[in-house]
């Protein structure tokens, strides 16, 4: 019985030595971890050996052999999708414990802290370095150097503005730092001075070969409203807008954009000043080679309408070939005010190829000649002699114009309005858009007129004349108006006379106008009937003395029968010499 509790005993005693020698173990173990712990001193503003334990939230955890955790924040790291646990990194000590005993840990100073060195070494040598674009920002684009970022401004990113900086995003890029601050931890690099001189290098290559005729490649580096700088590859030409197309074109972006590389022709070059005048259009054949053979003399061609002016339309018939469609050649009837009341720019015509002059450059045009002329028929269809209706388009002093059709207007001369009448303006006798009827007088093909006449719808009065009127006659008639020299009166039968104021009573010439207003009755005598002239003048003066005889004949004949009288003598007398005196026409 005793043999099983000394065996218990046994047992006791060894469990007892290994927990001591774990204690001592653990107690050794803190003292060697205290020891190097003190050992080792954490000071802020030094570069560290982290290792990543675990991403939390916007944190990077990582353990640096401190007693407490390390923090970088994720926003530090260019790709935190690579970041994994188990890497290592180097960090720079910030803080050695923070408000919640962490260690607060930098990657980007730690980077830049590692980099500076090459960074102030290419700023001092200007040596070129590449980085590349991360991302754009305002005022330029991010980019990754040696693992620290740089700024990019828009202004040095290149030789001209990018039409989008989007394109360079993810692109490694040559550049140069221009400007660096460590305190700020600020560095500035140019990707322009770094082509700058590459341009540099590339402008004395081509200097020394370029010249006149040479066929280059180049791209468009910027336009204006006169036309294209290209740039040759270290020297720029213009490409100006005469030289960009054979054709008409109102912009130089309607054939070349910026960034476009094209083929271009040397035309002229300047060393002194190297200037340089470039040519597109010259790469292909002139287009008016061969132009009668494309475009001969009476055959109808079609085209678009690319300019109008005051006296015609531009038709584009190919590209660089352009014919003009003069106002006049635009109806054969119609008076054309202005082409943009029958054509439109962009409009699709025919036309009718007129002349062509290869020397000048020049293609007249025809719309009209599309259809028949109808001036060579007009005379079958309004024979002289035939009477037409139409309408009073125009009144000008001296006639009407009538629209007999569409397109076709004849005149009334003025002298042809009245037989008998002296018609001081048409307008006395119609208004624009009175319809009247008329007769056709006289037709000029060559020169497009037509001749009308309304007297002509009655039989000539002056025919007549005679059997309405004598020399010697005495009338009354109405003063119309007062004339330069005398009056112009009514007459029965629709008949003009004049009177000189010569003829007149009491009347002096400069008074005229005042004495007669118009409508005064007068008793004349007709003096002159000229049926050629149709011009019948008359006397207030006759006309009173041929009254002044009526009345002294019965004293003559009283004398006669009394042996006669002295008065009677002297009246005798003066009848005689009034006699003697009398106009020839009178006579």
């Amino acid at each position: 019985m005793a043999k099983p509790n000394k065996l218990r005993s046994e047992d006791l005693n060894d469990e007892l030595i290994t927990d001591q020698q774990e204690i001592q173990a653990a107690e050794e173990f803190r003292q060697l971890l205290d020891q190097s712990l003190h050992h080792k001193k954490f000071e802020e503003g030094e570069v560290v050996q982290g290792t990543v334990l675990r991403i939390s939230g916007d944190s990077v955890i990582v353990d640096i052999g401190f007693k407490s955790e390390g923090v970088v924040p994720t926003n530090e790291f260019t790709d935190i999708e690579a970041v994994k646990p188990g890497d290592k990194l180097e960090l720079y000590l910030e803080k050695v414990e923070d408000d919640e005993g962490q260690i607060v840990l930098s990657k980007q100073r730690a980077d830049f802290i590692r980099v500076w060195d090459k960074v102030k070494e290419s700023l001092d040598g200007e040596k070129v370095v590449e980085g590349r674009v991360v991302r754009r920002v305002k005022g330029g684009l991010i980019i990754d150097l040696m693992g620290v970022d740089a700024f990019l401004p828009a202004s040095q990113i290149g030789l001209r503005p990018l039409e989008s900086q989007d394109s360079l995003v993810g692109n490694m890029v040559p550049l140069k730092v221009i400007k660096i601050n460590k305190k700020r931890r600020n560095i500035v690099v140019s990707r322009r001075v770094v082509m700058d001189a590459e341009r540099a290098k590339l402008r004395d290559v081509i200097l020394a070969e370029i010249d006149k005729g040479q066929i280059r490649e180049g791209v468009v580096k910027n336009i204006t409203d006169f036309g294209a700088f290209i740039d040759l590859g270290g020297l720029d030409g213009l490409l100006h807008i005469t030289d960009i197309s054979w054709g008409r074109i109102n912009h130089p972006t309607e054939v070349v954009k910026i960034g476009q590389r094209v083929k271009v022709k040397i035309l002229e070059y300047d060393r002194d000043r190297s200037r340089v005048s470039l040519g597109l259009k010259q790469l292909t054949p002139h287009p008016w080679e061969n132009i009668e053979t494309k475009f001969p003399v009476g055959a109808t061609i079609k085209g678009k309408i690319v300019s109008i002016v005051d006296y015609g339309a531009f038709i584009e018939l190919e590209r660089g070939v352009e014919g003009l469609i003069h106002i006049s050649e635009m109806s054969w009837t119609k008076q054309v005010k202005h082409p943009s009341k029958i054509l439109s720019i962009g409009d699709l015509v025919d036309a009718v190829v007129l002349k062509i002059d290869k020397n000048e450059q020049k293609i007249s045009l025809g719309l009209r000649q599309l259809e028949p002329d109808p001036w060579f028929t007009i005379d079958r269809k309004y024979p002289v002699g035939s009477t037409v209706e139409g309408k009073v388009r125009n009144i000008t002093n001296f006639g009407i114009f009538v629209e007999i059709e569409e397109g076709i207007d004849g005149l009334i001369h003025i002298s042809d309005i009245s037989w008998t009448k002296r018609i001081k303006h048409p307008s006395e006798v119609v208004k624009k858009g009175d319809l009247v009827k008329c007769v056709v007088t006289n037709i000029d093909k060559d020169n497009r007129r037509i001749s009308l006449g309304t007297k002509q719808l009655q039989e000539d009065p002056w025919m007549l004349i005679g059997s309405r009127f004598k020399l010697g006659q005495t009338v009354r008639c109405a003063v119309n108006r007062s004339l330069e020299r005398g009056l112009l009166v009514d007459m029965d039968h629709g008949f003009e006379g004049f009177v000189p104021v010569t003829e007149l009573e009491g009347v002096d010439e400069a008074k005229l106008a005042e004495a007669f207003k118009g409508g005064e009755p007068l008793d004349l005598l007709i003096i002159e009937i000229d049926q050629v002239n149709r011009r019948i003048a008359l006397s207030q003066k006759a006309h009173t003395k041929a009254q002044e005889n009526q009345d002294v004949k019965p004293f003559l004949k009283e004398s006669a029968a009394g042996g006669g009288t002295a008065m009677g003598d002297a009246l005798k007398e003066a009848l005689q010499k009034q006699e003697e005196n009398k106009p020839d026409a009178q006579a």
